[in-house]
This record gives C-alpha cells, structure tokens and sequence, in this order.
C-alpha cells in the first residue's frame, strides 16, 4: 500500500472514496462525471460516493447546474476526521451506557452460575503474548494503580511504550520502583544491553526523580510488574514473564493474575532482592 492509500485508509474511506478525495484535492472544482472520467469510478456510483463523502464534511457541494465539488482543505479533512470519530464514540458509549443495566441483568446470572464450576487453579492466571499485548496490560494495571508499583525488568527496555502511563500514575501519587539486572548479566549481541539500560536509567533520573531504581547482584527468576500488593493478601496485580533464555520474546507469553496471595509473595520476594541482593548503582 503506497503511503497515500495509507493516509486514506487511517480516515477510514473506501476504495472509491479515496480514490475521489485523492482526485478532488488534486484536481480542484469538478462535476461529478468529470470526476468519474478523471477516476475510472463507474458513473452508476459516483454519485454515493460524493454524498458520502459530502456527509462526513470532507468534501463541499457548491450548487449549480449541474452541480460541483470541491475538497475541504487537507487540515480541515483531518480536523474533521477527528470529529467524526469523537462524535461516533460518544454516540457507542450512549448505546453502552443504556443497554448496560438489561446486558448486566440479563448475563450476570449466566456468568456466575457458569463460574461455579471453576476450580481455584484455573482462575489464577491469564495469559497474553509478550509484546504489544503485554505492554497493553501493563499500561493498564498502571492507570489502575493506586499506591505502589514495583518492577522487575532486565532493563525496562519497553519503557518508552508505557511511559504515558508511568507518568499518571506518579502524577496521581503512586510510588514507583525498578529493580533492575545487574548490567554484568546484560547481553552484549547482538544488541548493548548494557547501554541501553544506561540510558534509560539516566533518562528516568532526569524526568522522573522520584522513582526508585536498584540493580540485583544475581540473576532474576522472572520480570514484571506487581501492583498495589497486600499483606492481607486481598487484592493486588501481576503481571509478569519467566525468565527462558532460550526463547525468544516473540514466543513468550506473560502471566496476569489478581489473586492476592500470589501477588503479596511476589511482593515479598521484590522486598528481599531489594533490601539484602541489590545495589543503588551498578554503573560507577
């Protein structure tokens, strides 16, 4: 796909539409079967995509006989995209928010008398793939965290992925801490896992003071992230990957689980390694 039929295809046009908009803004003021001739659009459709294109606001009719077309400016078209897809959400919240109280009422019952028959060790875990997935969650348990973060990362490499959300979550007041692998354990090939961990050390003391950052003298069993645990064993989250070292990440997945006991002895290992198996700065 060129990167014209990219733009095209992101404002979420047709084939034909596209092909119009793309001539339109090209092309100037047209009529309608001078645009078909231009396109190769058949005549038969020219009209339904015009008034489509018309009703999204990104095209303007200028009355005549016979009547003429013209492209909104290309600001006005992604302005107007932006709209659309605002006004559309709000519109599928509306119809959320009413079928809500029926859709709940209706299937609440179903799904806990179907949950009855799940034992313990099945609802422990949930699994997604290591990657975007697994970014995805962890964005999420950190906008949901409301005290404490602790991570156990090689180098917190995808950093840049959830910043925006490391970012609100020490906005709302949430403590944050990494304990990162000591570098001497980090691969040199084919990447410098050791540099790249430099500089996202450097750059997390730079932007943001407050998180607390260690490096393990060992090796770490696994990675992840463990949020809000408890010693009551009551709530909290994980979510967290094995340490494989024969396996690449594409094939990994990563474990999530809300089960508060699991989540506090996660917590407790983080605080040994922390307090007796750390150290404040591996790279002096």
């Amino acid at each position: 796909m060129s990167e014209d039929g990219a733009w095209f295809e992101t404002l979420g046009l047709t084939e034909y539409e596209a092909t119009a908009l793309e001539e339109l803004l090209t092309l100037g003021r047209t009529t309608a079967p001078n645009l078909a001739e231009a396109t190769g659009i058949p005549k038969a459709r020219i009209y339904g995509v015009l008034d489509s294109l018309s009703d999204r606001g990104y095209i303007k009719v200028v009355p005549g006989r016979p009547k003429e077309y013209q492209s909104k400016p290309p600001a006005d078209i992604l302005n107007r995209a932006v709209e659309n897809r605002r006004q559309e959400y709000e519109g599928f919240a509306d119809r959320v928010a009413d079928m809500r109280s029926d859709f709940i009422e209706e299937f609440g019952p179903r799904f806990e008398a179907a949950s009855e028959d799940i034992g313990p060790a099945e609802e422990l875990f949930h699994v997604v793939d290591v990657g975007e997935p697994s970014e995805r969650e962890t964005r999420r348990v950190y906008h949901e965290a409301d005290e404490r973060i602790h991570v156990v990362t090689k180098s917190f490499e995808y950093f840049d992925a959830v910043e925006p959300a490391v970012a609100d979550a020490i906005d709302r007041g949430v403590d944050v801490s990494v304990l990162m692998l000591d570098p001497g354990y980090l691969s040199t090939d084919p990447r410098d896992e050791p540099a790249i961990q430099r500089g996202i050390v450097e750059g997390v003391a730079e932007e943001y003071p407050s998180i607390e950052v260690r490096f393990s003298t060992g090796k770490l069993p696994f990675r992840g992230n463990v949020v809000d645990p408890s010693m009551d064993y009551e709530t909290g989250t994980a979510i967290f990957v094995v340490e494989e070292e024969d396996v690449p990440n594409h094939m990994r997945q990563a474990a999530i689980t809300e089960n508060g006991a699991f989540v506090a002895g996660l917590k407790r290992y983080f605080d040994l390694i922390w307090e007796y198996e750390s150290v404040a700065d591996a790279h002096e």
